[in-house]
C-alpha cells in the first residue's frame, strides 16, 4: 500500500473537510484514517490515505490540495508515508 499523510491547519470555517474530501474521493483517493480538532477557532485535521489508485501523480495531488487550501484560507500539506515518517522520528 502506498499511503501519505495530509495535514490541514487554519482558522476553522465551514467546509474544510467538505472541500479536502471531495478532491480525494474524485481522485480516487482512500481514506484510511482521519483526526480532527478544533482548538479555539483554529481547525487541525490529519489524515492517512491510500494513493496506490490515484488518477493523478503524487506531485500533482500534493500541489492541488495545497491550492485547495489557499482557496479556503488553510495551509495542506501532503506528504508520503516515508518522508513523514523519517522526518518526524524522535
Amino acid at each position: 500500500m502506498n499511503k501519505a499523510i495530509i495535514t490541514v491547519v487554519g482558522k476553522d470555517t465551514v467546509g474544510i473537510i467538505a472541500k479536502i474530501c471531495t478532491y480525494l474521493a474524485g481522485n480516487r483517493v482512500n481514506i484510511l484514517d482521519i483526526s480532527q480538532t478544533i482548538v479555539q477557532d483554529y481547525f487541525n485535521m490529519m489524515m492517512i490515505v491510500d494513493i496506490d489508485d490515484a488518477t493523478k501523480p503524487f506531485g500533482d495531488l500534493a500541489d492541488e490540495l495545497e491550492q485547495i487550501g489557499d482557496e479556503i484560507g488553510v495551509k495542506v500539506k501532503c506528504q508520503r508515508e516515508d518522508i513523514f515518517t523519517k522526518m518526524h522520528r524522535i
